[in-house]
């Protein structure tokens, strides 16, 4: 049965109608509304606006449910890697053995950058952000692509980009850490898997390949695995708005990149950890701290905990602690931080202050832990969830590149600036 629902407005009774999702979720479809009435709605943030319908990922915030095409994040984490899950995300289906063997011989074939891309490596300076190195290098890699400006030719060739886009980032990212520590180049080697691959072109010295602990490359792969998509967060809707003007792939993936960059989006677990050294040079245990994050007038805040969509513990949280004790285990590290961490978490998570408030740990609170034993650098952490997250951007690429009726991504506003003005001469000016 049809649902409506009815809006009434200076006496006249408008119907909506609604729209209800697969999980239950129920929107109000107000996309005919400014024609039929002459009204915009406000959603400062779009907290509140569905802007698309999307089969990739459910998110059920208040039981702390997690599912990409279905499949809850606990299984793909536990039984999954992070390229069986790039192609489940993608593709929609998880690949039989041919289907994956496939996927992966083409990362391998793509995972070289054309070699005249290292003068664009040559010219940033030491000082320059990796995000900005990589937004810049995953457009300037288009470049050598331009079947990607042929509509007919970038849809027969989507596969083989996707192939190109998630290999290569790795790369560049792998170039940007050697360019900004003065190192030269390494190269990737084909018979290494993607995250193995990875570490390889990070930390190999030119005539000495590092030895590649399985405990490290399984917790960097599910770094990769629980970032691989998140709904419609920020830089997710970016890459759709810049795909609904029909830009490329790359270029899409990009300005997902410079979105990601903002220490409100992807810096989270850089913050958490820069918190974490914050109490450890204070000879603090987390006590002092945690009972000044409950005082809004001290400056101080909680950073990895609570979440704008979770009002529950972040799913990914509750796996990644448990990859975090393992590899730092096995790795024989005794980290401080983790420790005040721990002390943190069990305060918080019994204090009558963050249970009202509903403020639990997410997947940044122990993320950066992790890339810090690895051996990361605090500036490559969001590098590493723009590795991950990138088959969701391009599945959300994908969906709108395949629903052609898509309209260009255009909000509307409230003007509040001043009315109708005179331009005034320089001369009479005051």
């Amino acid at each position: 049965m049809e649902k409506n629902a009815e809006l009434i407005l200076e006496g006249k009774t408008y119907s909506l109608p609604v729209i209800e999702g697969t999980e239950n979720e129920r929107a109000i479809d107000i996309s005919d509304l400014r024609a039929k009435t002459g009204y915009i709605t406000l959603d400062d943030g779009y907290a509140n606006t569905g802007s698309c319908k999307s089969q990739i990922t459910f998110i059920d915030g208040e039981k702390g449910i997690l599912r990409y095409r279905g499949i809850p994040i606990e299984e793909l984490a536990s039984k999954s890697t992070f390229i069986e899950v790039a192609h489940l995300i993608i593709f929609g289906k998880l690949p039989n053995s041919a289907e994956l063997r496939n996927f992966s011989d083409q990362l391998t074939n793509s995972e070289l950058l054309n070699e005249a891309m290292k003068h664009h490596f040559e010219g940033f300076p030491n000082t320059a952000h990796p995000m900005a190195i990589l937004s810049s290098m995953i457009n300037a890699a288009s470049c050598f692509y331009p079947e990607l400006l042929d509509p007919e030719k970038r849809d027969a060739s989507f596969d083989i980009q996707t192939a190109r886009l998630l290999s290569k980032v790795r790369t560049i990212a792998a170039f940007a850490y050697r360019k900004s520590r003065g190192l030269p180049i390494i190269y990737p080697k084909p018979e290494l898997k993607y995250t193995a691959n990875f570490l390889h072109m990070m930390f190999s010295l030119p005539y000495a390949d590092i030895e590649l602990k399985p405990e490290v490359v399984r917790a960097l792969d599910l770094i990769f695995l629980l970032h691989a998509d998140h709904e419609q967060n920020c830089s997710t809707a970016t890459v759709r708005m810049v795909a609904s003007s029909r830009a490329n792939l790359f270029a899409s993936a990009a300005a997902g990149v410079c979105a990601l960059w903002g220490p409100l989006h992807g810096g989270a677990n850089q913050a958490v950890l820069e918190m974490l050294e914050q109490i450890h040079s204070e000879g603090d245990d987390g006590s002092k701290f945690i009972q000044a994050a409950k005082d809004k007038n001290s400056g101080r805040r909680l950073m990895g905990f609570g979440h704008r969509v979770y009002k529950n513990y972040d799913p990914r949280a509750k796996i990644i602690k448990k990859a975090c004790d393992e590899v730092l285990s096995k790795m024989h590290i005794k980290d401080p931080l983790l420790d005040i961490a721990k002390h943190l978490e069990e305060v918080a998570l019994k204090d009558p202050y963050f249970i009202e408030r509903k403020l639990y740990p997410n997947v940044d609170f122990y993320s950066g832990i992790i890339m810090r034993a690895i051996g990361l650098p605090v500036e490559m952490f969001t590098v590493m969830f723009a590795i991950g997250r990138m088959p969701g951007w391009i599945a959300n690429y994908k969906e709108v590149m395949e629903h052609p009726q898509t309209r260009i991504y255009r909000p509307r506003q409230i003007y509040t600036g001043p009315t109708v003005n005179s331009y005034v001469p320089i001369k009479d000016r005051q």
